[in-house]
């Protein structure tokens, strides 16, 4: 390791709350797919910031957007009209279809908290004052914040922090059935994530998906969408529904919306999003020009560039590798998900140490539980790239065996 990582880590335990158990590497910069530590060692980013950076390190349009804003406006508040919001919020609705309203926040936790506000408001407006219960599955992970915490379906993560803010019910992912015999009158909205992202990546089953639509128009139940890891083409569709043919009422938006700057927004139907009335949510830093400026030209950049296309053509090849090494391996058991975000379920408990091992051979891997690798590169990822990828897996697991 350099000096100034030495430096840098020994100072970390002293002023840092110990929240995160940071890995041994010390990045400084990036460009595209590849980051670089602070002795100018390479590696593979196969992270991209959790699912964050979809169009690569240092993209040269977003550097240049905020650069340009930088110098003219920051902050002032949503007290006032700003450039890029109104035409972010515009943008957004068009890949969402037409007619939705958005409110900009900061992050995936704020947007999934500001998606169970309104859904709330909305359900004692429209259904009554009892209709404040919001369903959401088992596995799921909708934010560390008190109240995206307890619709997180993972006791592990709430049992600390108990007791959760109440009017929240898990059930199995994937069971109509179960969620049926849940939605009564006292449920203002399901909400679910597309594909399961830090649960395992288990995508939702395509007739499951459908038939949760048509039971929430049934019961006058909304449907609120937490695509937050599953967006911005991640999964190959602008959002991972819309490849399910579905239409939410509501959607939780974040991380690569502004390509790793902090950005989240909820966006709702018109008649849902005007369930809020000034003064029932706010944000001091959502929406700021600079930030409305970096998503405008990431959400540009993603599109010129196709890199949806490319999210699918070198997911399918990077899954097709990965599951030669279940055809191959005892190491890999199974491989889920869609696009470029992507799981391989281990045999032995040993994720975090292939994570470990991983940097060794230059390549920046993640792990979500002691059994699962999870592979979230940056959309302009290439073949090659996926295929060093696996080339180098069977000697990781082959040294951490060891």
């Amino acid at each position: 390791m350099g000096e100034m990582f030495d430096i840098t880590s020994a100072r970390d335990a002293e002023f840092h709350m110990h929240t995160y158990a940071r890995k041994q590497v010390m990045f400084v910069s990036g460009l595209g797919t590849r980051l670089y530590d602070d002795e100018g060692r390479e590696y593979l980013d196969l992270v991209s910031g959790i699912g964050s950076v979809n169009l690569g390190h240092a993209h040269p349009a977003v550097a240049e957007a905020v650069a340009r804003q930088m110098s003219r406006l920051v902050h002032v508040s949503n007290l006032y009209h700003v450039e890029h919001r109104t035409e972010l919020a515009e943008e957004l609705s068009a890949l969402l279809g037409g007619g939705f309203k958005a409110f900009f926040c900061n992050s995936g936790a704020e947007a999934c908290e500001g998606s169970i506000k309104l859904a709330r408001r909305w359900g004692k407006a429209n259904k009554g004052p009892e209709a404040v219960r919001i369903v959401t599955a088992e596995r799921s992970f909708h934010g560390r914040t008190m109240a995206a915490l307890a619709a997180t379906g993972q006791p592990s993560k709430q049992e600390a922090f108990e007791p959760l803010p109440p009017g929240f019910v898990h059930v199995p992912f994937n069971d109509i059935d179960a969620l049926d015999a849940v939605l009564d009158d006292t449920v203002c909205a399901v909400m679910l994530e597309v594909v399961q992202g830090e649960g395992g990546v288990y995508p939702a089953d395509p007739a499951y998906l459908e038939a949760v639509r048509t039971l929430c128009d049934e019961r006058a139940v909304l449907l609120v969408l937490d695509e937050v890891q599953s967006g911005f083409w991640r999964t190959g569709h602008a959002f991972a529904h819309q490849a399910y043919g579905i239409e939410p009422d509501v959607v939780a938006l974040a991380k690569s919306l502004a390509n790793g700057l902090p950005a989240g927004a909820v966006v709702a139907r018109a008649e849902v999003a005007d369930a809020f009335a000034p003064g029932d949510h706010g944000s001091t830093f959502g929406g700021t020009p600079l930030i409305c400026a970096a998503a405008r030209a990431t959400i540009a950049a993603l599109q010129a560039e196709r890199l949806g296309e490319n999210a699918i053509a070198v997911g399918a090849h990077l899954r097709a590798g990965l599951e030669s090494l279940v055809a191959c391996s005892d190491d890999v058991v199974e491989v889920r998900g869609t696009g470029l975000m992507l799981a391989a379920q281990l045999r032995e408990p040993v994720a975090a140490r292939v994570v470990d091992a991983g940097l060794a051979h230059g390549f920046v891997l993640n792990n979500i539980g002691a059994h699962t690798l999870r592979f979230l590169p940056p959309l302009a990822c290439t073949a090659t790239e996926a295929d060093a990828l696996c080339d180098i897996l069977p000697t990781i697991l082959a040294e951490v065996a060891e």
